[in-house]
């Protein structure tokens, strides 16, 4: 009897050459992208994120038609609200944050590993949209918590993945961490869950070197008020409607 999680053989092959394809293309798109990112350099936050946000986007937006991954937006009247979020978004793959961070409605920055900013080129483009966070230095969790406050009070969204590493469970969720809940908290702005649909059938967390085309969605819900809630209580409620709604949708 097959395991749920065993992959024929054809679909190893098509999705090893599909990889193959998507990495040429990545690096052939990023080149000239670099180009468009270099003013980051120059300029500061809110005025930074913004900037990076719409190269990011054109360049994701020609790169994930190129692979065969469109992708479709929906629930972004729920940032017309006069104020910026925590936003809270599941994560099943590395796909999640080329399309999370670009297709935001508004300029924003995501919690990252320090370890990604190391890549040659691509380095760049990664510091440029996140507060980097290396998991292991207690010192540096305490700097980026701060950095994510600095960030939210000059009116960018903070997108956080509160799993903290990808899904690799048949479940629709993990377990949450509390920094999101408590950094919402802390700076009173709401939470806006995001959920991402389809990018463990692009590439899988448990396949290496594995890509297989699909059209992928993001869709974001209803915001939620902290007001009278502690960081547990959020957690809670915030877990319990992300998973329904991916049950739901999924």
């Amino acid at each position: 009897m097959k395991k749920k999680n065993d992959t024929p053989f054809w679909k190893l092959i098509v999705g090893r050459i599909m990889a193959a394809w998507a990495l040429i293309l990545f690096i052939a798109t990023m080149l000239p992208a670099i180009i468009f990112y270099l003013p980051c350099f120059l300029l500061d936050d809110p005025v930074k994120a913004s900037w990076h946000r719409h190269v990011s986007r054109v360049w994701m937006w020609i790169y994930l038609h190129l692979i065969g991954c469109p992708l479709k937006v929906t629930g972004k009247e729920h940032f017309n609200a006069p104020t910026n979020y925590v936003i809270v978004c599941n994560h099943n793959s590395l796909m999640d944050v080329p399309v999370s961070t670009p297709f935001m409605p508004r300029p924003n920055k995501t919690i990252a590993k320090k370890s990604f900013a190391k890549i040659p080129l691509f380095g760049w483009i990664y510091t440029f949209g996140s507060v980097l966070v290396d998991r292991k230095s207690d010192e540096s969790r305490r700097k980026s918590y701060e950095e994510m406050k600095r960030m939210l009070a000059i009116g960018l969204d903070m997108l956080i993945y509160p799993e903290g590493t990808r899904n690799r469970t048949q479940d629709p969720l993990k377990s949450f961490y509390d920094g999101a809940f408590k950094l919402a908290v802390d700076t009173g702005k709401p939470i806006l869950p995001v959920i991402l649909l389809h990018t463990k059938k692009v590439l899988p967390a448990n396949l290496f070197f594995y890509l297989m085309p699909h059209h992928l969605e993001m869709h974001f819900l209803t915001p939620v008020s902290t007001q009278g809630k502690s960081a547990g209580e959020l957690k809670e409620e915030i877990f319990t409607t992300m998973w329904n709604y991916y049950q739901e949708h999924a």
